[in-house]
């Protein structure tokens, strides 16, 4: 069990309130993200559930206990960080194991533990070498390792990928997946990319400024943002905003994705140039100057034959447009 209760988390360093009020229900075996930008208070708050960081004021419960004022050690959490935190004397396996050795547990039980770990990580050909001898997915699969043998209530990440290559983040990123559905055990995971978002979590949760923008499923977030801030962060390339003014709109704002708009190189509601296109491959980004709507990011699936200064018309999709008011809250 590791239901996660947090009610009211507030955090002040100084006269610096990093955390303004954080209330937040994680289920039993969720998958669940923290995203936003770099000081946006995500690993504050991963720091606080940990125990790293007390909170200034809240109540944080697990499976229905209140911890706020228990040490790490007796949270019943396990955390993987950015830095894999590793001892470079020991082996992978006496790594894996110097936690449970430490609480006291018998050898035999450190042993068929460290063992289901390293199976599940494939873990097993490295367990006698020492940190310096594995490359850095394989240190983060250690740290990993380490926190599996505790058999925790909670799993707490602390962006365990942003020191992996492009490549190694794909692998451990689906391993990570497949961890989650073996162990179905609640994990908590902070990251600021997007693309691990999306890919890893039953539910996201989006803070900005220290404050929770949107909480929902990754598909939720993406095609009902609640606001502009939601909007603009969840989605790659990012959504286009119009001034609603220029479209003849009554609202502050209008939203639509890159994805959602066509390209003909006859006619369409909006004219314009093409000022940049990256091609991609599998994609085609346009990058195009209009007169109605300003500049506008258009996405394209496959390979097409768009140039710079190229004259194009581009045609939103009108099912498919976000309308926000002037506070930036998004109209449904």
């Amino acid at each position: 069990m590791g239901a996660l209760q947090l009610q009211n988390i507030r955090k002040t360093f100084g006269a610096h309130e990093v955390l303004k009020g954080i209330d937040l229900d994680v289920k039993d075996g969720e998958f669940v993200i923290f995203v936003g930008p770099s000081g946006c208070g995500k690993s504050t708050l991963l720091r606080v559930i940990a125990g790293l960081e007390d909170a200034s004021t809240g109540s944080i419960r697990i499976d229905g206990d209140e911890v706020a004022t228990v040490p790490p050690a007796k949270r019943g959490i396990a955390m993987v960080f950015q830095s894999y935190a590793l001892y470079p004397h020991l082996t992978v396996k006496d790594n894996m194991g110097l936690g449970l050795k430490q609480a006291g547990t018998e050898k035999a039980e450190i042993e068929r533990r460290v063992a289901k770990a390293s199976a599940m990580l494939s873990l097993e050909p490295y367990l006698a070498r020492r940190p310096s001898e594995l490359s850095g997915g394989q240190r983060q699969r250690v740290a990993i390792g380490r926190a599996i043998v505790r058999e925790p209530k909670l799993f707490l990440f602390d962006e365990p990928l942003s020191n992996l290559d492009a490549a190694l983040r794909v692998q451990t990123r689906l391993e990570i997946a497949k961890l989650h559905r073996e162990l179905k055990a609640t994990m908590i995971y902070v990251t600021h990319d997007q693309v691990e978002a999306m890919t890893l979590a039953d539910k996201i949760v989006v803070l900005s400024a220290g404050a929770i923008e949107q909480v929902g499923s990754p598909m939720e977030l993406y095609n009902r943002p609640a606001n502009l801030f939601v909007a603009g962060f969840i989605g790659s390339p990012q959504m286009n905003f119009i001034e609603g003014g220029r479209l003849g709109e009554s609202v502050a704002t209008v939203g639509i994705r890159p994805e959602h708009i066509s390209l003909s190189r006859d006619s369409g509601e909006w004219k314009g140039k093409a000022v940049h296109v990256e091609h991609l491959g599998a994609d085609t980004i346009v990058y195009l100057e209009t007169e109605a709507a300003g500049l506008v990011t258009v996405r394209l699936f496959g390979e097409h034959h768009v140039n710079p200064d190229d004259i194009v018309y581009a045609t939103p999709d009108a099912t498919q447009m976000h309308r926000f008011d002037a506070a930036g809250k998004a109209i449904r």
